[in-house]
């Protein structure tokens, strides 16, 4: 395993969270108020919408080097999205599993072989969101099931097509943008079958 660059080491003091009062609870989110002293020894209130599930991005490759998207009606930003497979799964189970169900809830999918490949922070300056990625092939399809408000729909494309309009800005959902990227940076350094990596790139 590779040694951590110096730079990476945390500088300056922590945030000190005082004290902390729940405003809002349901059966996906908290937020809670926070009495705090920043970094800089001010101190501040602090809201923070904490996630009772992990978030799931499946990222399914064909042989041929093509993906599938969902697209949905999203209610928070009032658009259209089109997305790679995604969800959440709760904290206390394997997030493989929650990502299998996901990818056949949504996508009508199974596959052969898992990969997990990311593992960030979303929009962490309020939340304390994590999504954990996987790329998934050796693809088979099994009927769909998804969540009773979900309607949606689905679209085969070659994957430098996906990764192209996420670059135009089309695909602005960001766990989607993450995926594509680092399975175009993997398909470049030859960490997926060549085979794959050929037919990704075109």
């Amino acid at each position: 395993m590779s040694q951590e660059p110096g730079w990476l080491r945390p500088h300056g003091e922590p945030w000190k969270r005082v004290s902390e009062r729940l405003v809002y609870d349901n059966p996906w989110i908290t937020v809670t108020e926070h009495q705090a002293v920043a970094p800089t020894g001010k101190s501040a209130i602090y809201g923070v919408v904490s996630f009772k599930n992990l978030a799931m991005a499946v990222l399914p490759l064909f042989d041929d080097g093509s993906t599938v998207l969902v697209g949905q009606h999203r209610f928070a930003h009032r658009d259209y999205s089109w997305e790679i497979p995604e969800g959440g799964g709760p904290r206390d189970v394997d997030p493989l599993e929650s990502a299998k169900r996901e990818l056949r809830e949504e996508a009508g999918l199974e596959a052969a072989q898992w990969l997990p490949v990311m593992k960030v922070q979303l929009s962490n300056a309020i939340t304390d969101e994590i999504a954990i990625g996987y790329i998934a092939t050796g693809l088979s399809p099994v009927p769909t099931d998804p969540d009773e408000t979900e309607e949606l729909a689905l679209v085969r494309v070659p994957f430098r097509e996906a990764l192209e309009a996420a670059l135009a800005g089309q695909l602005p959902d960001v766990m989607t943008v993450a995926m594509l990227l680092r399975a175009y940076h993997m398909a470049r350094e030859r960490a997926l079958p060549d085979a794959l990596s050929r037919a990704m790139l075109g």
